[in-house]
């Protein structure tokens, strides 16, 4: 059993095929489909897709000036390319410590770090589950600071009733292979600031609006009609892939509640979660690899989301500004385990994987 996997329908296929029967296959009107549709999803006024999510990321420290000198205040516990983008786009990175009930950046950790230098916030929704905005937006506001959503693992997550990826200046999606929402590789920038879609609009395609004349030094960063065919299928049943996730969630909420040595994801009560990622906390020193290899061996697979926080990952060591502990993500990265997670799991899937863990604990000797 996976950890993770696409969820493709044969809707899905039949939109493809049609981009491949019609000899369309570069940038075009699925483009325009895609992106008119997921601006009206997330209630933005523009969504410019791009080649994958880490370019997002980088296009939008890019349009916002980030460069030399600049301090870009990252949580500690992500995946690199939240970070690695400050770096690339020639920002420090200063990582802030998590809190552990969503994994989430700390506000108190966050404010700690803030200088004058301080240009940007990225705020990830980690696992799927909304960070909590009100308060960073406030902060970054009074001081102003940008504040940038990274939503790569939240398609379709809510904060107070609006979608994640519409609070801050900015926000970057990847639709890699196994996201809520998937083109096999791509990524957007959605944003409701003219200038930041004018800049990102440029650089993705040679720096140019009008055909063969280029305004700007540009790159490449399209993607395909064929990959936008895809993610319109799959926008259409967004909402369905995460209420899936929700019910194999319930169900592993339900069965292994109670179970010692292991804490639950938790949803507050200002969140939707979409459990891009189901993830426990397993208690004890070693507990957790063992666990994982007990699944493995009878055929489940498990992920560890992430075994290393940003301040440990070696090609950061000169691109830091460490400033305060970051005990939290360091001890994170030492118990998290992602369970199967993804909408063509069956209620049994989840059942099953449930009481192999149970049956591990109750044999655990500790």
């Amino acid at each position: 059993m996976k950890v993770n996997s696409p969820y493709i329908t044969d809707e899905d296929i039949q939109e493809v095929v049609k981009v491949l029967k019609s000899g369309n296959l570069a940038a075009g009107e699925y483009v325009r489909l895609f992106e008119e549709a997921f601006a009206g999803y997330l209630g933005v006024e523009h969504v410019l897709t791009v080649n994958n999510g880490t370019i997002a990321l980088y296009l939008i420290f890019k349009a916002l000036g980030i460069g030399p000198g600049d301090e870009v205040v990252v949580p500690d516990f992500t995946f690199a390319a939240t970070a690695t983008t400050v770096a690339l786009a020639g920002g420090k990175i200063t990582p802030a410590d998590i809190e552990l009930e969503t994994y989430n950046i700390d506000i108190e950790s966050l404010e700690e770090r803030l200088t004058e230098r301080t240009k940007a916030i990225v705020v990830v929704h980690l696992y799927g589950h909304p960070a909590d905005m009100d308060p960073i937006v406030r902060l970054a506001g009074e001081r102003g600071i940008h504040v940038i959503e990274d939503c790569a693992q939240s398609h379709g997550a809510n904060y107070k009733g609006v979608k994640t990826g519409s609070v801050g200046v900015a926000s970057a999606f990847s639709f890699y292979a196994t996201k809520n929402l998937t083109m096999g590789e791509g990524g957007a920038v959605a944003t409701n600031d003219d200038s930041v879609a004018t800049y990102v609009r440029l650089q993705r395609n040679h720096g140019q609006l009008e055909k063969y004349v280029h305004s700007v030094v540009g790159w490449n960063f399209r993607v395909t009609d064929i990959q936008a065919a895809l993610g319109y299928s799959q926008l259409a049943r967004l909402e369905e892939m995460n209420k899936r996730r929700r019910i194999i969630a319930t169900v592993y909420n339900d069965e292994l509640s109670g179970v010692k040595h292991v804490r639950l994801p938790t949803e507050k009560p200002y969140a939707k979660h979409v459990y891009h990622q189901y993830t426990l906390w397993v208690e004890g020193h070693g507990i957790r690899d063992k666990l994982a290899e007990f699944l493995l061996m009878r055929g489940v697979q498990t992920a560890i989301h992430y075994p290393l926080p940003i301040h440990q990952q070696p090609c950061l060591k000169n691109h830091l500004i460490l400033r305060g502990d970051l005990t939290n993500s360091t001890e994170a990265s030492k118990h998290v385990l992602s369970l199967p997670m993804h909408p063509g799991l069956r209620d049994e899937d989840a059942l099953f994987v449930a009481r192999l863990i149970k049956e591990f604990f109750k044999d655990l000797k500790v």
